[in-house]
């Protein structure tokens, strides 16, 4: 009789990997761990292997499919159909609903005892697959967190005397709620957290979509603990309130962290607080060029600039426009085994494969124009440079563009064209900036219209002579959201970006040589085929990504000439 097959064990797997070097700690590991689930999360807590790559080779060894919660799509009609304290339980979290069929993440998919149990709960078909324990614990804090539940927590501590005192920040109960207020907002798809004292009450408010939408308000009595409990964190100091302060905190969520910018102002009724969710290490996704959904007349120019082997590409826009996003999707596309690409970021967004990416710290002067100097003599080929924010980077900057090297960096201008100005502003002669920067794209956020409840309609007549005279545009439907339970009632979820672009040309660098106006530079700019972002904008709009309203909010009539 022939032998039954038997399946590679995980640590049999892993050894058969072909750039396997690391059998000592192996071993170690497995004989501190065994071969089963705790020698998995041994490997992804030391780092001897990416995380997917061993929670996959687990689940194939278990025959299950692994699903990171954090890189899947979950609904809430699947969290809802399994009470809060049966996931607990058994470390369980609903993912989605097809067919009739729950497709459920579990830490021990291959105990049938247990989905046969969550399938009699559910009163539907349970399909298991195979998640992190850590991964699928924090994902319940997360999905099940709601305004009703922090409310309830929120009334409990405004009614106890505990935290009349800002000393008490540590308390369990007030870091509990603070942590169920940042994974609500992580939930919600929130970019900011807005904590604000009013006359009466004090109020929470996240920026979802680009939008401020009031969550919670709370006792006026718990604001200087929660103001403290913030500056612990970031390590400030927790009894200056006279003086605006900034920092930094991090925070464990599953096998990663979340990183967080915290920004405190004294008020008329006590300090306000705004924090700013930066990214999730290794969860945030890389969006690659072509699915930013750019219009094909700036997508093509851009391609050909980033392929350049010198010069400087600016992308420009007010903070949380998506610039970094546009960044990291252009080196994603050049980068390559035989580039050398380095980055200096405040803070590291998003961990790219095969590029040097490095951190500022400004407490010990490594600033953004120090590191730069430090990669010129790294031999670089691409140097990404998060912000040019002086003179000094900015010279730099210009000096690599003119002795062979590709850099890519942002600015805080309105308009493409304004960048090449604000360079002049910031002391960079015009005969430095005239032959080093090659193209600069411009670029905003609209809020996108929510696909679950999108419907047509026409707009009036008057709307369509305002904004497309020129194309001779009359009976075209546009579209909207009506509002529903996937977009909180606003008719938006998630966000479209829409762009401006300006390529140099030799007219152009003439132009800026002699310190023309930027609109002379954008006129110089049209006769090469640069429309302003109103126009892309408004190309968005007809294509039924957003509305008009949206436009208006973020772009001026003076921008489209």
């Amino acid at each position: 009789m022939a032998k039954l097959l038997r399946k590679p064990s995980l640590a049999e797997q892993i050894r058969a990997l072909p750039r396997f070097d690391f059998e000592i700690e192996l071993a170690a590991l497995e004989q501190k761990h065994g071969d089963g689930l705790a020698l998995l999360e041994a490997l992804v807590e030391s780092r001897l292997i990416a995380k997917d790559t061993a929670c996959r080779f687990y689940a194939d060894f278990l025959g299950f499919t692994y699903v990171d919660p954090f890189a899947s799509l979950i609904t809430q009609e699947a969290v809802s159909v399994v009470p809060i304290e049966i996931a607990k339980k058994v470390n369980m979290i609903g993912l989605y609903i097809i067919d009739g069929v729950l497709t459920a993440a579990f830490a021990q998919p291959e105990d049938d005892a247990i989905v046969k149990r969550i399938s009699l709960i559910v009163q539907m078909p349970v399909s298991p697959v195979f998640a992190l324990p850590r991964d699928i614990t924090d994902s319940i804090l997360i999905q099940y967190s709601s305004e009703k539940s922090l409310e309830e927590t929120l009334v409990e501590l405004g009614v106890s005397t505990v935290f009349d005192h800002p000393e008490r920040a540590d308390s369990e109960s007030l870091i509990k709620v603070f942590d169920d207020i940042i994974y609500y907002a992580i939930r919600e798809r929130a970019t900011d957290i807005h904590i604000e004292p009013q006359e009466e009450q004090c109020r929470v408010r996240f920026r979802t979509d680009g939008l401020l939408r009031e969550v919670l308000s709370y006792s006026r009595k718990l604001h200087r603990s929660f103001i403290a409990r913030l500056k612990i964190l970031c390590s400030l100091d927790i009894a200056e309130s006279r003086f605006p302060q900034d920092g930094r905190f991090s925070m464990p969520l599953g096998t990663s962290n979340v990183n967080f910018r915290v920004s405190t102002l004294p008020a008329h009724y006590g300090e306000k607080a705004v924090v700013r969710i930066l990214a999730m290490g290794g969860m945030k996704s890389m969006i690659t060029l072509d699915k930013m959904m750019m219009s094909q007349t700036i997508l093509a120019p851009f391609r050909r600039l980033i392929k350049n082997p010198n010069g400087i590409i600016f992308v420009t826009g007010p903070t949380g426009s998506g610039k970094t996003t546009t960044l990291y999707s252009a080196l994603h596309e050049i980068n390559k085994p035989d580039i050398n690409i380095s980055t200096i970021e405040d803070p590291i967004e998003i961990q790219l494969d095969g590029i040097t990416q490095t951190q500022v710290n400004a407490p010990i002067d490594l600033n953004f124009a120090a590191v730069l100097r430090a990669l010129l003599r790294q031999d670089p080929d691409v140097i990404l440079v998060g912000e040019i924010r002086d003179l000094e980077t900015a010279k730099i900057a210009a000096e690599a563009a003119l002795t062979g090297h590709i850099v890519f960096a942002t600015l805080h201008t309105n308009t493409a064209a304004q960048a090449i100005i604000r360079l002049i502003e910031i002391g960079v002669e015009s005969y430095m900036v005239a032959p080093s920067v090659i193209g600069v794209l411009a670029q905003r956020l609209a809020a996108r219209i929510c696909e679950n409840c999108k419907e047509p309609y026409y707009p009036p007549r008057e709307v369509m002579q305002k904004y497309f005279l020129d194309e001779g545009l009359t009976d075209v439907p546009f579209f909207r959201g009506r509002g529903c339970g996937a977009c909180r009632g606003t008719g938006y979820k998630g966000r479209v970006a829409f762009h401006e672009l300006v390529v140099i040309t030799e007219e152009i660098r003439t132009l800026i040589t002699n310190k023309a106006s930027v609109r002379e530079i954008t006129a110089a700019a049209a006769k090469v085929g640069y429309k302003s972002m109103r126009y892309d904008g408004l190309k968005k709009v007809l294509l039924g990504l957003t509305t008009i309203e949206e436009i208006e909010a973020h772009t001026s009539f003076e921008w489209a000439t």
